[in-house]
């Protein structure tokens, strides 16, 4: 059965000090796909967050970036779901992954944490692992000890190029995810980035 998203996340930490780093991949996703709807994010206080509402293939959907810290995420989203009324399978989170190559893009419902503070607060929050996660990889140090540096450090020009290209890709797909085409999104995503 199909599941149409009605509200898509981009996880990030607000600051100027973190509006490079690769922990904001998926609040760059978002972003993007504020500019490519000519849609403009505003915080919102009860939210937590920046948001805006976009008509996306003549599907209406709410955007948002928490402006709460990473570990906190999960605030920003109940309270938007709870107003909006919107079902955690109803709900796309995407963020960070460094256990994807840079530049690689995965797409999947459920699951765990895998880690990330901002899904562990999510999940704790919404009571459920349910929703759907786009999973920008970032690449790993190598060592993970080394994790959190990397995370929190500035993506390298060529790094960046590959998130952007990524993003892109991703958008392009945009229409069969929110539609609640999963399946045909992750074909077609993953065939684009092996």
């Amino acid at each position: 059965m199909s599941t149409p998203i009605l509200l898509i996340v981009g996880l990030g930490n607000p600051g100027m000090e973190y509006e490079f780093t690769r922990h904001n991949a998926g609040a760059w996703f978002v972003e993007k796909l504020a500019q490519t709807t000519s849609s403009q994010l505003n915080f919102n206080k009860k939210f937590h967050g920046a948001t805006c509402k976009i008509n996306l293939f003549d599907h209406e959907c709410h955007l948002l970036i928490p402006t709460t810290y990473m570990n906190l995420s999960g605030q920003s989203v109940l309270a938007c779901a709870h107003f909006y009324k919107i079902l955690p399978q109803e709900i796309l989170v995407v963020h960070d992954d460094v256990d994807l190559p840079v530049g690689t893009i995965k797409l999947k419902q459920g699951g765990g944490h895998g880690g990330h503070n901002g899904l562990r607060d999510i999940i704790a929050r919404l009571g459920s692992n349910d929703f759907v996660r786009l999973r920008i990889g970032i690449g790993h140090p190598g060592d993970k000890e080394r994790v959190t540096g990397h995370v929190l450090s500035k993506t390298k020009k060529a790094e960046k190029k590959q998130i952007d290209l990524a993003i892109d890709n991703a958008l392009q797909v945009l229409p069969k995810i929110i539609t609640g085409d999963l399946a045909a999104a992750m074909q077609e995503l993953h065939t684009n980035s092996e």
